[in-house]
């Protein structure tokens, strides 16, 4: 059962138990409720938070679009730990928060960045998540493209939008295999999505090139 606590003006926090252990979603509501066409459920990293600059981009941009932003934090975030458990310990996670994050009744595009892309990929299809969109998707370890995690990219079996760093050393988007998904190119961006001084962007401008190619995708799903 959630339990459901207010955070900071417009976002609501809630505690959902799992398999796994408590998990929380932190939600960012559409601008106007009545009116929200979709939830995006987005979820961490292996080492980090839904404090990632991608992630908390697009919960400032996409409620304005009639989206829903869900922040999902797995559970061993929530325990305190600082190394991520395996796979199948993250998919379970993810399994138990899904009645959560379909209980309005919208459409929920599974979504993640890393290692929570990888999670969002396993379990679309038997979830029956509307879409996927995998940022940083971590096609290979770095250094190590023949280790290809390219089969649970193309197994997703609905709608997925890729959004890619150009210098992401676990996959640098021209690596990326043909396939029935779309790719979109943060030019420069690490697996963080940072850029070097160099490329002449600055982070609130590349944070736009992420958040306009996943609101035009999102556009076309609704």
């Amino acid at each position: 059962m959630g339990r459901v606590s207010t955070a900071e003006t417009g976002r609501r926090a809630e505690t959902v138990d799992t398999d796994a252990g408590p998990a929380r979603i932190t939600w960012v509501p559409a601008k106007n409720a009545k009116n929200a066409r979709l939830v995006l459920a987005v979820s961490h990293g292996a080492g980090g938070g839904i404090e990632a600059r991608d992630l908390r981009a697009l919960a400032a941009a996409l409620p304005a679009h009639g989206v829903t932003v869900a922040l999902v934090e797995q559970p061993w975030r929530v325990a305190g730990k600082k190394l991520a458990p395996a796979p199948k310990t993250l998919d379970t996670g993810w399994r138990g928060l899904w009645p959560a994050l379909t209980a309005a009744g919208l459409p929920v595009v599974a979504g993640g960045r890393s290692a929570g892309a990888r999670v969002a990929c396993r379990t679309a299809t038997e979830l029956g998540a509307h879409a996927v969109l995998a940022l940083s998707f971590p096609l290979h370890p770095p250094g190590k493209p023949e280790k290809s995690r390219k089969d649970e990219l193309l197994g997703s079996g609905v709608p997925t939008l890729v959004v890619q760093g150009g210098n992401d050393p676990f996959g640098r988007p021209a690596e990326f295999p043909p396939g029935e998904y779309e790719i979109a190119e943060v030019p420069y961006g690490d697996h963080g999505f940072a850029v070097p001084k160099k490329a002449g962007l600055t982070e609130d401008q590349t944070m736009e090139i992420l958040t306009a190619a996943v609101t035009a995708w999102l556009s076309t799903l609704v």
